[in-house]
């Protein structure tokens, strides 16, 4: 957050190739300004844990007001009663762009009697050229190895494709996949940053869908992809 010095720091720019669902790691500084803001105390004490940790922050839709900032968010794990927290940060404060672990990642998480298919699936959704990443509560659990994950969690999936055809055939893995685990979510993410749910995708092709929802760094829109 702002803070008083921030008058005399230089302008801000916002990284280049941003997108949604991408996590931000901020700067001893960065974190000194964010804990400057005046926080209730819960908040407060999740945000100096992350500080602490040096723990990610995840980009969300940045309002077409926000200027010179970066929009961020926080979902708090369980401790901090799932609260949502959200963060604009000076862009010079990002240290460095990452992202959420791979699909892999997540395989301690799940109980044993879905391990064998999970990584069925995961190699089977490589093997269609697509390196899924896991977000949501289980990604979340996997990077800070705190309790997010609860009994109606769902997998969400971050699904990189190259093409609408690529985005068919990933989606056909999903809908084939012998898998009683926890829901598969989650969104197929195309090349320029847009981003599709999976299953609207598949109901859209299917013909079951006129339009589906497209979400981008700086808006949403009900859209027909070709």
């Amino acid at each position: 957050m702002a803070g008083g010095e921030d008058a005399v720091r230089p302008p801000a720019r916002l990284p280049a190739l941003l997108r949604r669902q991408q996590l931000v790691r901020l700067s001893a500084d960065g974190w000194e300004r964010a804990l400057a803001a005046p926080w209730d105390d819960g908040a407060r004490a999740c945000l100096e844990l992350w500080a602490v940790r040096g723990l990610p922050l995840v980009v969300t839709r940045q309002p077409t007001a926000l200027r010179d900032a970066l929009a961020t968010g926080l979902p708090a794990p369980a401790r901090f009663r799932r609260r949502r927290l959200a963060l604009a940060v000076v862009p010079a404060d990002v240290v460095f762009l990452d992202e959420f672990p791979p699909a892999e990642a997540v395989t301690r998480l799940l109980p044993r009697a879905f391990v064998a298919a999970w990584r069925s699936l995961v190699a089977t959704l490589a093997g269609a050229g697509c390196g899924a990443r896991v977000y949501g509560g289980f990604g979340w659990q996997a990077l800070t190895r705190l309790a997010y994950v609860h009994a109606d969690s769902d997998l969400d999936l971050l699904l990189p494709v190259s093409t609408a055809a690529h985005a068919d055939e990933v989606v056909q893995v999903l809908a084939a996949a012998a898998w009683d685990g926890p829901r598969l979510d989650g969104e197929l993410l195309f090349p320029d940053g847009a981003a599709i749910a999976w299953r609207e995708w598949h109901d859209y092709r299917q013909g079951r869908a006129a339009q589906v929802l497209v979400k981008r760094l700086r808006g949403v829109a009900l859209e027909n992809p070709a």
